[in-house]
């Protein structure tokens, strides 16, 4: 058993903080059939680590730190960093995770925050970044759709499995970005459906695989400002738009007043600072 099928099953049942230390001592496949060995319920002992990933793969790829597109920046993540991902676009991986800015903000957003999000995407990305973000409503698919219509890629980071988008009525959105040289990219393997918990932990990934994240406009307790507090935790660059007119912030403003976030009020200023 190769450690691609072993570090992929255990990516699929245990977080990597469950993992660290016997990892750190053993061999993935060895860590696997202890866990196996342990596992009262059976459960484990019907999971066949080489099928589940050939199967898997039929639709997206599983990515392990020793390959050559594994983005370096996870590393920052520490013992939280993944045991391997789910990419849908391996070939780019790399490229597109090389500059990339995070652009997020509310799910309900409403046309003067979706063209302040247009104008901040088109220019990120005519700058040469790569624009990432959740597949959500509001900002965060605005953006994807923003750099795609000035013909660059994106990077779309789920919090579920690859098979289906989140939300599902976006995957004709998912479809064009991975055929069009874009890339998907998920903790989870094909199959798993969204949580809170993996909101939280792909608000970790998004904030981790970026150099910046810009923050549109965030209410307080919202995916988007996860995103941002995680970009926090990472010393990332974090912008924030300040609030104006129909711009609802309240996140925003408190990072600001704060001083976790610098103030950036148009994507000018957002070069200036990225």
């Amino acid at each position: 058993m190769t450690d691609r099928a072993p570090l992929a099953a255990l990516s699929a049942h245990f977080t990597p903080a469950q993992l660290a230390a016997d990892l750190a001592r053993y061999s993935p496949a060895e860590v696997w059939q202890q866990r196996v060995r342990l596992d009262n319920s059976g459960r484990l002992a019907q999971y066949r680590p080489e099928d589940e990933l050939t199967k898997a793969q039929l639709s997206c790829r599983f990515v392990i730190p020793s390959d050559p597109q594994w983005p370096a920046a996870l590393a920052d993540l520490g013992p939280a960093c993944p045991l391997g991902l789910w990419v849908r676009g391996y070939e780019r991986l790399h490229e597109l995770t090389s500059s990339t800015v995070v652009i997020t903000g509310n799910r309900m957003a409403s046309t003067e925050v979706t063209d302040r999000a247009k104008a901040f995407a088109t220019t990120v990305a005519e700058a040469g970044h790569t624009v990432a973000a959740t597949l959500a409503h509001g900002v965060d698919a605005t953006a994807h759709q923003a750099a795609a219509l000035m013909g660059a890629t994106t990077l779309a980071v789920l919090p579920r499995g690859l098979d289906h988008a989140y939300p599902h009525r976006h995957a004709p959105l998912l479809h064009s970005i991975t055929h069009n040289g874009g890339a998907a990219v998920s903790l989870y393997p094909p199959g798993t459906e969204a949580s809170g918990a993996r909101l939280r932990a792909n608000a970790a990934l998004l904030a981790a695989l970026s150099r910046a994240v810009i923050l549109i406009e965030a209410l307080d307790h919202t995916e988007a400002l996860r995103t941002a507090e995680a970009a926090i935790a990472l010393s990332r660059t974090l912008l924030a738009v300040p609030a104006d007119g129909g711009i609802r912030s309240e996140g925003n403003a408190r990072l600001l007043i704060e001083r976790f976030a610098l103030p950036c009020p148009d994507p000018a200023r957002a070069l200036e600072l990225l």
